[in-house]
């Protein structure tokens, strides 16, 4: 085992927390993981070992404990983690969630004064990553970091796979996100009400708002949903969204009355 080896502990071990697993495998890091789900088959077959005791997990010695919970659930597997179980209290906590703020701010409350804490968004998952990591960007924050070998180790990980790698505050985060990330699944899942669809005469720009719409149905309400009540710039953004198409609805109803007032003084 190398000197940069970490021993990396995976809370909630869903599709994202095996396809980040696979590439800290490859690069030689012993990794264990955790989840409500009984994923002891598939963390056998992958050389990860699973513990359905939670207690027993924290008591593994691991250097980082890599949180790869829903947004919505967080809270709730924080609050049922015995944390003075933690065999190494000054552990780097690592979280992957799509807003910022929130886990910061939980990490903050709950976890014993001596953890290090580093707040992660990689801007890309199974679908995009999935022919490799290079040039997708891997947003962080170092919100508290006293052991510098072991956060710089972590984030190397990224920095291998040639991820753009992009240190920016937690707030910073969640104002962009709100405005890219948020909208986006937005207008996805207005797309999905509307029931868009392909037809045979489809211009490219349709084409790919109904990629769009599928892309985004893919992702659960429970991500969604997260991405709006826990993000405290995405209600500005939803009202932002609602007036722009109030007003170019207005745009059109006014051109109808103009060319409807020509017509009758024509």
């Amino acid at each position: 085992m190398s000197s940069s080896s970490l021993k990396i502990g995976i809370v909630g071990f869903g599709t994202f927390g095996q396809f980040l697993a696979k590439t800290m495998i490859k690069q030689g890091h012993t990794l264990t993981a955790t989840s409500r789900t009984d994923y002891s088959q598939l963390s056998l077959q992958l050389g990860i070992q699973f513990f359905r005791d939670v207690n027993e997990f924290l008591e593994a010695d691991n250097d980082v404990i890599l949180l790869c919970t829903s947004i919505v659930s967080l809270s709730g597997v924080l609050e049922s983690m015995p944390l003075s179980s933690l065999k190494r209290p000054s552990t780097l906590f690592v979280d992957v969630l799509s807003v910022k703020e929130h886990p910061r701010e939980l990490l903050l409350q709950k976890l014993p004064e001596e953890s290090n804490i580093l707040c992660t968004h990689p801007m890309f998952g199974p679908e995009s990553g999935k022919n490799g990591w290079k040039d997708l960007t891997f947003m962080y924050d170092k919100v508290r970091i006293r052991d510098d070998v072991i956060c710089s180790n972590f984030l190397n990980i990224f920095a291998t796979e040639g991820c753009r790698m992009l240190q920016m505050s937690c707030e910073e985060h969640d104002k962009f996100a709100a405005k890219s990330q948020f909208i986006t699944h937005t207008i996805g899942r207005t797309l999905a009400e509307m029931d868009a669809k392909f037809t045979p005469i489809d211009t490219k720009g349709f084409q790919t708002l109904v990629q769009l719409k599928d892309s985004t149905m893919r992702d659960s309400f429970d991500l969604y949903s997260g991405l709006f009540l826990h993000n405290r710039f995405a209600r500005q953004e939803l009202k932002n969204l609602e007036h722009a198409l109030h007003k170019v609805k207005e745009m059109l109803v006014q051109r109808m009355s103009e060319e409807l007032g020509t017509e009758k003084t024509a």
